[in-house]
């Protein structure tokens, strides 16, 4: 079986690949909670600095989703699902403008994703 820590919805697939092919290379990238509360930022790729700080949670349509290594330390008997909703995004997303903005809905690892994830 395959295991994921993070899952996107069919419609915010679809916004991500409108905004993909508006933007090129793209990242999500959780935000800590600064500016943004919890929303996931969608950036150009080029824009943001991966480090070693940075850790990969996985892939959603084609675009590397990160956290920092301490937010993830909170989060990770957690899965993440990146979904839409109408409202303006976080103040450097690219969803700004589209009348929506991407969010994360969470629950709890299962037993054996947990197992499997969090070895």
């Amino acid at each position: 079986m395959d295991y994921k820590r993070v899952e996107i919805t069919p419609e915010a697939e679809k916004l991500l690949q409108e905004l993909k092919q508006q933007h090129g290379e793209v990242i999500f990238h959780q935000s800590g909670g600064c500016c943004d509360g919890s929303s996931p930022m969608l950036l150009p790729k080029e824009d943001f600095y991966i480090d070693d700080n940075d850790f990969l949670l996985g892939e959603v349509g084609g675009v590397n989703f990160y956290m920092s290594h301490d937010q993830f330390e909170y989060w990770k008997h957690t899965h993440l699902t990146v979904d839409i909703v109408k409202g303006r995004g976080g103040s450097f997303s690219l969803d700004i403008p589209t009348g929506y903005r991407f969010l994360i809905k969470s629950r709890m690892l299962n037993d054996e994703e947990n197992k499997n994830l969090n070895p």
